[in-house]
């Protein structure tokens, strides 16, 4: 039997944990489950007896290492800052391990003993991380292996609120962390290079820095910059490439209207607001502009961002109930992020009968034989109901379809991974599309660079 211990059991585990219901018995699984809130696993498990479900508090050492004891594998799926106390355990008890969240340095210097014990501790095993990796490696090795040279790569993902489920001037909804997405590219300085031009873009001026994207059949996107593209030179080996870009997707007209909340200052949490719990909507907007004693909050802002009182950003902010001088936010010690969330959690949370959508987009740029050729590659995927999200399909069924194979020995190279080797992302990427993951692929005419992207 393969003892198989999942840590966090959150919204984004529902077809993870389903896909283990699923497998149990064909492949002799018995799955533990940890987690404070249980609610979840309980309502997709039922009284499966393959299942065995704790309410611990993962942060008690003894407890931790006793469950991990237990275990072939161990899957963490909390906050990547608790993955490093996991894996410590885990390697102390010999146990192979998975997370979904990019590897850190802490857990990168653990890898010489990894390595000697023989274990797998594979890691950015989801979505983006994760698909991202698996569906860009599979084409470039195929590029490089028909002997061609890539020039160009730029990849986006971004996790939307399906066509059938928009309903409001934002054309976004939270599909995952609505914290995540308050702080978005904050923390550094984007980077990446374009057209053999390194490039360089600070927070202030990220979301007014974008490329259009066409996905077919769903119309017109538009991409900003990760934080850090440069580092996948090395990984996917595309030294010689001469653009390396990375972004995030929203619906054209977002980054413009998100560009508002960040040049007034509302995504910083890095301090708190005095008596933040007694402020409304009203309260939060006029705190960040200047004084004045006959002009409104809407005036002021207006004039203070340029904005004229037509224009649809202008209703974009309004459909927020930003100037509403009655309801209080009603949060204590907040910092000017978390309120924004709460406003936004007020609007943006998906109804029950709504669906999410993950779109994701790769373009190829290679030459071959002297001529310069492309590949576009697209994903899209929608959510079933609020349980079976398309995030939640994308983020968990790589970790789920990982786990048996390493269990199986059918993924076995030891060290700490991320899914670039054909080992992995084969099986992997095969076994995805029996469940919708499939990438539209098409040879299109070569573009150096999108022409309809802003310049910079």
């Amino acid at each position: 039997m393969h003892n198989i211990l999942l840590i966090g059991a959150g919204k984004s585990t529902s077809s993870l944990i389903d896909y283990f219901k699923r497998k149990a018995e064909v492949e002799n699984l018995h799955v533990t489950i940890i987690d404070r809130n249980l609610d979840l696993a309980r309502k997709i498990v039922g009284n499966n007896e393959r299942f065995e479900l704790k309410n611990i508090d993962i942060f008690d050492e003894q407890l931790r290492y006793d469950a991990i004891k237990n275990c072939d594998i161990v899957i963490s799926m909390l906050p990547a800052r608790f993955h490093l106390p996991v894996a410590k355990d885990a390697l102390a008890l010999g146990k192979h391990m998975i997370t979904a969240s990019y590897i850190s340095k802490e857990l990168k210097d653990l890898e010489p003993e990894i390595k000697q014990k023989g274990l797998v501790f594979m890691n950015e095993i989801g979505l983006d991380p994760g698909i991202d990796h698996m569906s860009a490696m599979r084409v470039i090795d195929h590029i490089k292996n028909s002997g061609a040279q890539m020039i160009l790569f730029e990849s986006f993902t971004g996790g939307l609120v399906a066509p059938e489920s928009d309903d409001n001037l934002w054309h976004y909804k939270f599909t995952w962390n609505p914290r995540n997405v308050v702080v978005a590219g904050q923390g550094g300085v984007a980077q990446f290079l374009h057209a053999g031009q390194y490039k360089y873009i600070p927070y202030h001026k990220l979301f007014r820095r974008t490329e259009f994207l066409e996905i077919d059949g769903y119309g017109r996107f538009e991409g900003y910059p990760n934080r850090d593209s440069l580092k996948y030179q090395s990984i996917y080996g595309l030294e010689e490439a001469t653009t390396m870009y990375r972004g995030t997707m929203r619906r054209v007209g977002f980054s413009r209207a998100w560009n508002v909340f960040v040049q007034l200052g509302m995504t910083d949490d890095t301090y708190t607001i005095e008596a933040s719990e007694n402020m409304t909507k009203r309260d939060f907007v006029n705190a960040f502009l200047p004084f004045s004693p006959t002009d409104s909050v809407e005036l002021k802002l207006r004039q203070y961002l340029k904005i004229d009182q037509d224009d649809e950003l202008w209703l974009k902010l309004e459909e927020l109930d930003l100037f509403d001088g009655e309801t209080r936010i009603g949060i204590k010690n907040a910092t000017p992020a978390q309120m924004l969330q709460k406003i936004l959690e007020d609007k943006w949370t998906l109804k029950p009968d709504d669906k999410d959508m993950i779109v994701m987009y790769h373009k190829f740029g290679y030459k071959m034989n002297g001529e310069h050729k492309q590949i576009d590659s697209q994903l899209v995927v929608k959510g079933d109901d609020q349980i079976y999200t398309a995030m939640a399909k994308t983020v968990g069924l790589p970790v789920a379809i990982a786990t048996i194979k390493i269990l199986k020995g059918e993924i076995k190279t030891p060290g700490v991974h991320l899914p670039i080797t054909s080992e992995v992302y084969t099986p992997i990427l095969k076994e995805l599309k029996e469940y919708g993951v499939v990438f539209n692929e098409n040879e299109v005419p070569f573009q150096c660079y999108n022409p309809n992207a802003v310049a910079g």
